[in-house]
C-alpha cells in the first residue's frame, strides 16, 4: 500500500533534484546555464518565485558560487548547479565555503572533458569532487545517485548533511542519469522544521555579533582551525558512509562501480549469474566519505575486484587503497563519448573470473 503522503510520477533525473530541493526547504537558487543540467534551473526558475523564493541567473559560475556563499551565511537553505567546466570555475568559492564552515548544495551533472570536451556522460570529475578541487585542506560530502529516485532522495540527504556538518555537499550525477526519465515516489511537501543555525548572519541586535570567515592570521589560529575541520571530516567517515551491496554473499569476483556505471554493471552481474558465475556488485553511494572499511571487509574473503568507470581510472585508486593487500584489483574504463554495454562489461568479467589464470592488475580501457 502506497504512503498517503507520497505520489508516483514519471520525471527526469535533473527535475527530480530540483523538485527535491523545493520539498527539502530550499528557496534560493543561483546558477548559470550549461548543458546537460539546464533542466534544474529551468524548473526552479518556474517554481521558486510563486513560493516566495529567489532565483538568480548569475553572470557566471564564479558569481553563482559566491552568491551561494552569501545566502548560506544567512542560514537559508540554498543551492547551485552546473556541469563539469562550470564546477571547475566554482572551486575557489567552494574552498571558501568549506573554510567558513557554510552549508550549501552544489550539483554537478557531469559531462565529458578535459577542457570543453563534450556533452556526453562522464565520471571524470571523481577526483575533483572527492579530493576537494580547490585550495587548502578541505573535503566535501559527495553523494552519487544511480537512479532518478536517488536523485530525489539524496538531495534531501545532501541538504541535511550540509547543515549537520556546516559544510558544502555535492550531488555528483552525470548526463545519463540527469536526462533519463524514471518513475519517482515523491514525498508530498509539508512544513519544514530546519535545524537552528545560531551561527548565521541574521543581524546582531540583542546578541553578540556572529563572524563567518576563512582568514586566520593570528599565531596558531589557522592551524587550530584546520585541525577542527579535519576532525569534522573524520566524524563524517565514522557516521555517514553509505553503499549498496548486490549478490556479494557468495561472490568470487566483485565489481566496484558508482552512479550510471553501477546501473550498467548490475545488469552485467545478472548476466554473469545466468551463466553460473558468482559475481557481485559493490556500489559506493557516498564517494566522500568513501566506504573503504566495507570494501576491506569484503576483501577478507573475496580476492578479485573489477572497477568499472566512465573514465580512464579514478575511483579505482580508492578501491586499491581499501582492499586487503592480497586482493587483485582490475580496471575497465571507458573515456567519455560512448557508453559500455552490459555485455562488454561481462566480457571483462570473463577475463578475470576463476578458473582463468590471474592477469596483471594494471587494468585496461
Amino acid at each position: 500500500m502506497e504512503n498517503q503522503n507520497s505520489e508516483k510520477i514519471l520525471i527526469k533525473g535533473n527535475e527530480a533534484i530540483a523538485m527535491a530541493a523545493i520539498d527539502a526547504g530550499c528557496l534560493l537558487y543561483f546558477g548559470y546555464p550549461i548543458t546537460p543540467q539546464n533542466d534544474i534551473p529551468e524548473y526552479l526558475s518556474k517554481h521558486l518565485p510563486p513560493l516566495g523564493g529567489g532565483f538568480i541567473q548569475a553572470e557566471s559560475e564564479i558569481a553563482s558560487i559566491n552568491l551561494l556563499l552569501g545566502a548560506s551565511a544567512t542560514g537559508m537553505r540554498a543551492m547551485t548547479s552546473s556541469s563539469s567546466p562550470g564546477i571547475s570555475l566554482m572551486q575557489e568559492g567552494i574552498s571558501y565555503m568549506a573554510g567558513s564552515e557554510l552549508p550549501g548544495l552544489i550539483v554537478n551533472i557531469s559531462r565529458s572533458g578535459p577542457g570543453l570536451g563534450g556533452i556526453s556522460p562522464s565520471q571524470g570529475d571523481y577526483f575533483q569532487a572527492t579530493r576537494g578541487g580547490g585550495h587548502g585542506d578541505y573535503r566535501m560530502i559527495v553523494l552519487a545517485p544511480s537512479t532518478v529516485q536517488e536523485m530525489y532522495d539524496l538531495t534531501f540527504l545532501a541538504f541535511d548533511l550540509a547543515d549537520k556538518y556546516r559544510n558544502p555537499a555535492m550531488i555528483l550525477g552525470d548526463a545519463l542519469i540527469g536526462q533519463m526519465k524514471e518513475p519517482l515516489m515523491r514525498k508530498k511537501p509539508k512544513e519544514m522544521t530546519l535545524p537552528p543555525k545560531d551561527w548565521a548572519l541574521t543581524g546582531a541586535k540583542g546578541r553578540k555579533a556572529n563572524r563567518l570567515k576563512s582568514l586566520y592570521l593570528q599565531d596558531g589560529e589557522l592551524s587550530e582551525h584546520n585541525w577542527k575541520l579535519h576532525q569534522k571530516y573524520e566524524q563524517m567517515k565514522k557516521e555517514e558512509v553509505r553503499f549498496e551491496s548486490f549478490w556479494v554473499e557468495d561472490a568470487q569476483l566483485v565489481i566496484a562501480a558508482f552512479g550510471s556505471m553501477a546501473r550498467v554493471s548490475k545488469t552485467s552481474v545478472e548476466l554473469a549469474r545466468e551463466e553460473g558465475m558468482k559475481v557481485g556488485l559493490f556500489r559506493p553511494i557516498t564517494l566522500f566519505p568513501f566506504p573503504g572499511n566495507a570494501l576491506y571487509d569484503l576483501s577478507q574473503r573475496i580476492k578479485l575486484f573489477l572497477t568499472v568507470e566512465l573514465n580512464t581510472g579514478q575511483m579505482v585508486e580508492d578501491v586499491k587503497l581499501s582492499v586487503a593487500r592480497d586482493a587483485q584489483v582490475y580496471f575497465y574504463g571507458r573515456p567519455p563519448g560512448s557508453l559500455p554495454t552490459p555485455e562488454e562489461v561481462l566480457d571483462e568479467i570473463k577475463k578475470y573470473y576463476p578458473p582463468h589464470p590471474p592477469l596483471s592488475p594494471e587494468g585496461r580501457g
